[in-house]
């Protein structure tokens, strides 16, 4: 066989092509999917009632740790709100039903509170972690389609599934009951973090690492102070404003009257006045008046942004109330911290 003909033969594992049929059937079934997903998300809005409310007074009481649990799919849903809720300010975590009878009920005290997953509100592995609960008076959310079921009965308060079929052909593979229980889930942890009044910068303590650690980092976390700070007086010879902005090794220096920042001189300013004999001036007689500043709680992708826009690479950062510089902030800073 020649090396052209090697090339002709078919890979044994190459995706047949798709006919129109199996194209429009593959559509017809995410579609399907969709909107029952979202008939069911849509359903919850729509029944919305005080089970919510009372449900989040409970949980906002609680001292110790959210337990969430469920099986087999509800369990994989109820690791993913578990984990939502301790990102947002309410320390959460899963509980595997089946271990806890086998010695994980440890994990469970009574300052806690517990969230059980289960549509049909009968699994049997559940058993022993509802009845844990009901003999030290935790207490207990169910998420189940069954108001009427063992877990229903048992719960202080039930968030019901709406009544609206599984995604798949047979009405077996949970899809919308998971859908469902995973946007209650969400609606929880929201629900939680704003009555907590929890920030911003509660945020970026609980998720230092990664795009959302970064993005959310404060221009205070950046910036250099201190002794540190490139400043000197109005007055100021040039050639001690050199040596200060040789020594601090930020290309500038501010120029600081009365505890106020009212200039800059930059390395830019130095190059338009390269004809000039710097001897005879002062700071305050070629710094740049008024320039940019930041206030420290900026987040530093907005000094970024700035800096961008204005085409430089520092930012001196000003106290808002006395107009006093209280830092300093090079490109190079946010771009170290991974900030874009």
């Amino acid at each position: 066989m020649t090396v052209l003909e090697r090339k002709e033969q078919p890979r044994p594992n190459a995706p047949k092509a798709k006919t129109t049929e199996q194209a429009e059937h593959a559509i017809a079934a995410a579609m399907r999917v969709f909107r029952l997903e979202a008939e069911a998300i849509s359903a919850l809005a729509d029944e919305l009632d005080s089970d919510f409310s009372n449900t989040i007074d409970l949980l906002h009481k609680v001292h110790g740790r959210i337990i969430v649990t469920g099986m087999g799919k509800s369990g994989h849903i109820a690791c993913k709100i578990a984990a939502t809720l301790a990102s947002t300010g309410s320390p959460a975590q899963y509980v595997h039903p089946a271990e806890a009878s086998h010695g994980d009920l440890g994990m469970i005290t009574s300052e806690d509170a517990v969230v059980a997953l289960s549509k049909s509100g009968e699994t049997a592995e559940l058993r022993d972690l509802l009845e844990y609960s009901r003999r030290f008076s935790i207490p207990l959310i169910a998420i189940t389609s069954r108001l009427d079921s063992t877990l229903g009965e048992m719960a202080d308060t039930v968030l019901q599934l709406p009544n609206v079929p599984e995604g798949c052909p047979m009405g077996l593979a949970p899809t919308t009951s998971t859908a469902a229980s995973l946007a209650i889930g969400d609606a929880i942890a929201v629900a939680l973090l704003e009555r907590k009044g929890f920030s911003t910068n509660d945020f970026r303590v609980l998720h230092p690492g990664g795009k959302l650690g970064s993005n959310l980092l404060r221009v205070s976390d950046l910036m250099h102070s201190g002794d540190a700070l490139p400043i000197i007086s109005p007055t100021a010879a040039m050639s001690k404003t050199i040596l200060e902005m040789t020594a601090k090794s930020f290309g500038c220096v501010g120029i600081v009257d009365d505890g106020q920042l009212i200039g800059i001189v930059t390395d830019g300013d130095l190059r338009r006045h390269i004809e000039d004999d710097l001897r005879d001036f002062t700071a305050q007689d070629i710094m740049t008046a008024a320039p940019r500043t930041i206030r420290p709680q900026a987040l530093a992708a907005e000094a970024l942004a700035v800096m961008n826009e204005e085409s430089i690479t520092n930012l001196f950062v000003v106290d808002e109330t006395t107009g006093a510089p209280v830092g300093v902030l090079h490109v190079h800073d946010c771009l170290r911290a991974g900030v874009v």
